[in-house]
């Protein structure tokens, strides 16, 4: 094979040392020459040839170290590279530096130009994901686009927003139907994985019908996520006229369901006939406790009575986009919008939830210190329902899901592991465990302790917080809470909980298709099989209606379109799938 050398014209004077280096692997690129390869403009970077034979050396003799890519104020996080997982990286796969770039716009789901400095996460975030995710239809990204001009248009702070407002604080109907701006807001309540993903279903909903979003900003919502608009607030300011909305619930007068029910409104004449005025105002109750009555929101014709009301206010504790495919008018957009229907969540969580600075720098430093080096990730996120917080069962449940498939190694037993000889391809594993007990990644780390791994993998187990209970609104509760969600969604693998909003948060944000828990009849008995492959990596819709609206009778609502099936956890509650 031809020796390749670099020459003194490049490299410049050598002292003794530096030529006994380069007898031992030439073409080795100094610091100037690094710099100018990666920050340099094309035409003053090495010679190609130059740079492969530099590099191929520099990675065989050069112990670990650290390189910075950029040097600006928010630049990207470390990257570690280990000198024995320099050629391959930790899946196996080949590592090649295009392997590090990123697109930090996520195929144009963000808008270029906010402040960095304001929300270091939204374009940092694709650095932490080896998965870089589904791409969004160049449509969806269209859409984006728009939505954002109407949320500067007519948004808190505008001519528009005023007269809204005045119309709203006077009940005044007159023109209602050729409004330009109309208002969808958004009720925060319950703890973060339900936040999010009500509010993810109100923007879906503002999206398909024109709405500008303004979500409650009761329970540190500014606090938790950086703003999705820019040049504008997706925050309802103080002074709303409706002062006791956060307090409407199923019994509210002014609820779409109350108001079919005593014919304030009418669906069976048609459209709303001339001289007929609509009301400025409706609540939209769609809780896990909704009516029938409240469901006839998913259907054509309630929305077509729906669309020309200024304002409406939403209440929900689910996610509700699988419902949004039952409606004939939306399908036909939701297509166009998500073809691959099961990515929903997964676009729109990642545009909408970018973690504030605080948040973010919670969730980078665990990172950095527990998961950053190691070559697979394994999320297992713990939810107890029943009353015993410690149960035997489930940690025998999690596992035989990890060991059955895959997921950890099993484990020697007796003194077998005492006579293993050190592995040189010995791969490292770490588990992140997320719970509200220590018990589990207790007694999980303890199993990789006291017993080696059949494979001889190294496996260390994290768990960042242990509060005990949930504590339905506390500041540090909430913040740690989204920063776990977003910590499992950097995993390769997750693991999570029957039923819980929180595994669906983590899986779509990181576009995993988990492995779910069964959720047992007796607390005492594990399942068998203890787990599943889900079908989706959208999140299941726990309260969904049971009704044809075509047909208007009640109906299997799981078999009425082919994107929505029912979830794997939960044998009622729908999904929005891809099978095609």
């Amino acid at each position: 094979m031809r020796q390749l050398k670099v020459t003194r014209a490049v490299v410049g004077a050598e002292g003794p040392a530096r030529k006994k280096q380069r007898s031992v692997a030439s073409g080795l690129l100094d610091a100037k020459e690094m710099t100018l390869l990666f920050t340099s403009s094309p035409a003053k970077r090495p010679r190609r040839w130059v740079v492969n034979a530099a590099l191929a050396a520099f990675f065989m003799i050069v112990p670990p170290m650290v390189i910075l890519f950029g040097a600006r104020a928010s630049a990207p996080p470390t990257v570690w590279i280990s000198a024995a997982n320099v050629l391959r990286g930790g899946d196996g796969s080949p590592l090649h530096w295009s392997a590090r770039s990123y697109d930090k716009l996520l195929g144009g789901l963000l808008a270029d130009g906010f402040d960095e400095g304001s929300c270091h996460s939204r374009y940092q975030s694709a650095m932490y994901r080896r998965n870089a995710g589904r791409k969004p239809s160049p449509y969806l990204v269209s859409k984006l686009r728009q939505h954002e001009a109407l949320q500067r248009r007519c948004g808190p702070g505008t001519v528009a927003y005023s007269n809204a407002l005045e119309q709203l604080r006077s009940s005044k109907s007159d023109g209602i139907g050729s409004q330009e701006c109309k208002y969808l807001v958004s009720i925060s309540y319950r703890g973060v994985g339900n936040r999010i993903l009500a509010t993810a279903s109100a923007f879906m909903y503002a999206l398909l019908t024109g709405r500008v979003l303004l979500v409650d900003p009761s329970n540190e919502m500014s606090e938790l996520f950086c703003e999705p608009f820019p040049d504008t607030t997706w925050l309802l300011p103080p002074g709303f006229p409706l002062t006791t909305y956060t307090n409407f619930s199923l019994d509210t007068g002014e609820s779409y369901g109350n108001m079919l029910k005593n014919k304030v409104l009418r669906t069976d004449i048609g459209d709303v006939p001339a001289g007929v005025q609509l009301p400025v105002f409706a609540y939209i109750h769609l809780d896990h406790d909704a009516t029938q009555e409240d469901k006839f929101f998913y259907c054509d014709e309630d929305q077509s009575l729906l669309r020309d009301i200024p304002w409406l206010v939403m209440r929900t504790d689910c996610y509700i986009v699988p419902g949004l495919y039952l409606d004939i008018g939306f399908r036909e957009e939701l297509a166009r919008l998500f073809p691959e229907p099961d990515t929903v969540f997964h676009h729109l969580g990642r545009y909408l939830f970018q973690p504030s600075n605080h948040v973010w720098g919670l969730i980078t430093r665990y990172y950095d210190a527990y998961l950053a080096t190691a070559q697979r990730r394994v999320g297992i996120q713990v939810r107890v329902f029943g009353k015993q917080p410690n149960s035997p069962a489930l940690l025998e449940q999690i596992t035989k899901c990890t060991q059955r498939h895959g997921l950890l190694p099993e484990l020697l037993t007796g003194t077998d592991d005492a006579v293993m000889p050190p592995a040189p391809s010995r791969k490292s594993t770490a588990v992140l465990v997320t719970s509200l007990k220590s018990w589990y990644s207790e007694k999980l780390k303890n199993m990789y302790w006291e017993n080696a791994a059949i494979t001889g993998d190294a496996v260390s187990v994290h768990q960042p917080s242990k509060e005990g209970h949930q504590h339905f609104g506390a500041k540090l509760h909430d913040t740690k809470a989204w920063a776990e969600i977003y910590l499992l969604s950097l995993t390769d693998t997750l693991v999570t909980t029957a039923w819980s909003t929180f595994g669906y948060v983590a899986q779509g944000l990181g576009g995993l298709r988990p492995w779910v828990m069964y959720r047992p009849e007796n607390d005492s008995v594990v399942p068998d099989p203890p787990c599943g492959r889900d079908v989706s990596m959208d999140p299941c819709f726990h309260a969904p209606p049971f009704y044809d609206c075509r047909l208007k009778h009640g109906a299997d609502t799981g078999k009425i379109v082919p994107q929505v099936k029912h979830c794997i956890d939960m044998s009622w509650g729908l999904k929005v799938v891809d099978n095609s």
